[in-house]
């Protein structure tokens, strides 16, 4: 997910695990945020540096505070979302927990809207922004997707997992959609910023007259399934795993189902300024080690999301 220069996810069609696979015990709150509060959604990350055997490759400052902080728009189940108590919980924070024991440190997330944590970035309020965030060229360079124009110095990006993206309905009433081409002459909700408005601007400018898709794109998640939810649009689109988590959960499983094929596979990113290379080679390190130790398969296993797993940490591999 992310602004014009980000993304949550080529054609390819590598799923990620069957819907009915991710497994959540209890009763989850969906609920969006984006009161910019502070959260520290790991809560046994923070392992004394001493005892964590790649601590020595962080910044002393960040290894002298003990925190990394993370911005995330905490409100994209089940990469990243309150829990029933308030927790923030899913792939991120267990991945980050996972890499804070190998660092000696706590990843503390803070919430923000998906398309202002670059910019959070930029302005020192983050060390990183870990947010399902397709790593993109654009998103690299600072190029805004939708002008073309350099709007920052860009980031570098350490890659973790890899997705796609879907489209749903509300269950039992496709419309006819199987295919980002059926979309024409219908109403699409998405969140603001993400690949799937990137994806739904191209594909209204091929539709023909007469066929206009029209988008309405929201602050979160949460926003735009209570509005396909309500009857107010005609299809929703977002990332593959979020797209079958809300299919799974929402309504006990009767609100949505998925239509068509994932599309647009490709990696999300732990984004880190430019200038800020001892951090982001630190990060390298710290999930190379839990790829070993099998810590990291398991997180992904836990969430039905195993086969977006990678073998190994790549900086910068999205095109």
């Amino acid at each position: 997910m992310t602004a014009s220069t980000t993304r949550r996810t080529t054609a390819a069609r590598s799923r990620l695990a069957a819907v009915g696979s991710i497994a959540v015990a209890g009763a989850l709150l969906l609920t969006g945020c984006g009161d910019q509060t502070k959260d520290s959604g790991s809560d046994t990350a923070g392992t004394a540096t001493s005892a964590a055997p790649l601590a020595d490759k962080l910044p002393k400052e960040i290894r002298d505070k003990g925190v990394v902080k993370v911005g995330s728009d905490i409100a994209y189940a089940p990469v990243e979302f309150k829990d029933s108590s308030g927790k923030t919980v899913g792939i991120d924070p267990d991945i980050a927990d996972a890499m804070g024991k190998q660092l000696g440190v706590t990843f503390e997330f803070e919430n923000g809207t998906f398309d202002t944590l670059l910019g959070g970035l930029r302005s020192n309020r983050y060390d990183i922004a870990m947010s399902a965030m397709t790593d993109t060229k654009d998103r690299q360079e600072g190029i805004d997707a939708d002008t073309g124009k350099k709007v920052g110095e860009g980031v570098d990006f350490v890659d973790y997992f890899t997705a796609g993206v879907s489209i749903y309905t509300k269950k039992g009433d496709d419309q006819g959609i199987k295919t980002w081409s059926d979309l024409c002459g219908k109403k699409l909700v998405v969140q603001r910023g993400t690949v799937s408005e990137d994806l739904a601007k191209a594909e209204a400018q091929k539709c023909p007259a007469g066929k206009k898709l029209s988008i309405e794109a929201f602050d979160n998640d949460q926003q735009a399934q209570t509005r396909l939810r309500s009857g107010g649009a005609d299809a929703g689109s977002s990332d593959f795993p979020v797209a079958a988590y809300a299919v799974k959960t929402s309504g006990g499983g009767k609100d949505f189902q998925l239509v068509g094929e994932q599309v647009e596979a490709a990696p999300y990113g732990i984004a880190v300024a430019k200038n800020d290379t001892e951090l982001r080679d630190a990060l390298v390190a710290a999930l190379n080690a839990i790829i070993e130790n099998g810590e990291y398969q398991k997180i992904l296993e836990k969430w039905g999301a195993a086969e977006g797993a990678v073998k190994e940490a790549a900086v910068n591999g999205g095109k």
